[in-house]
């Protein structure tokens, strides 16, 4: 496969009294945001430039890049590394002056060295903070569940350790 496509279920309402800016009632940078992750693969990476400023400041628990040209090829780097992944947007909270948004959503993903291939899927959120457009994006999931639980023998080793923790 030549890099993995976005999906993302927005079929979620807003969980608050938002004032509608957009057709599902959020800001409208964060409606924008779910759109554009509808469509984005690694033929179209330029669509980030529509949601992101250029001086975006972006993290999650394996990396931080700063700058809309590091995330490019940041995405650019994640869509050639995996053969399908998806968002599906369970919830979105908007605060209450419209400055930022929380995103909860469960990721699929499928890398033909993890997990045999075969699909993952991880439970995350993600942090916006924006005015016209996003200016700081921070994903906070479990990379054990994401990564480390998906490696053979160390996935049988964290899950042991897992198990041992809860007795």
């Amino acid at each position: 496969m030549q890099g993995a496509q976005s999906v993302v279920d927005i079929s979620a309402e807003p969980s608050n009294g938002v004032n509608a800016t957009s057709s599902h009632g959020y800001p409208a940078i964060v409606d924008a945001f779910i759109n554009m992750y509808q469509q984005l693969n690694k033929d179209n990476l330029h669509l980030l430039r529509q949601v992101y400023r250029d001086d975006i400041a972006f993290r999650d628990p394996m990396h931080q890049v700063n700058g809309i040209d590091d995330l490019t090829r940041y995405f650019a780097n994640m869509y050639l590394n995996v053969t399908h992944i998806e968002f599906n947007i369970k919830e979105v909270v908007v605060s209450h002056n419209n400055s930022q948004a929380a995103l909860y959503w469960t990721m699929t993903y499928s890398h033909p060295k993890l997990n045999k291939g075969q699909q993952i899927q991880v439970d995350g959120m993600s942090q916006l903070k924006f005015d016209d457009k996003i200016y700081a994006h921070r994903d906070y999931f479990d990379l054990g569940q994401m990564l480390y639980e998906q490696v053979p023998f160390l996935g049988g080793l964290i899950g042991l350790l897992k198990n041992r923790a809860a007795k």
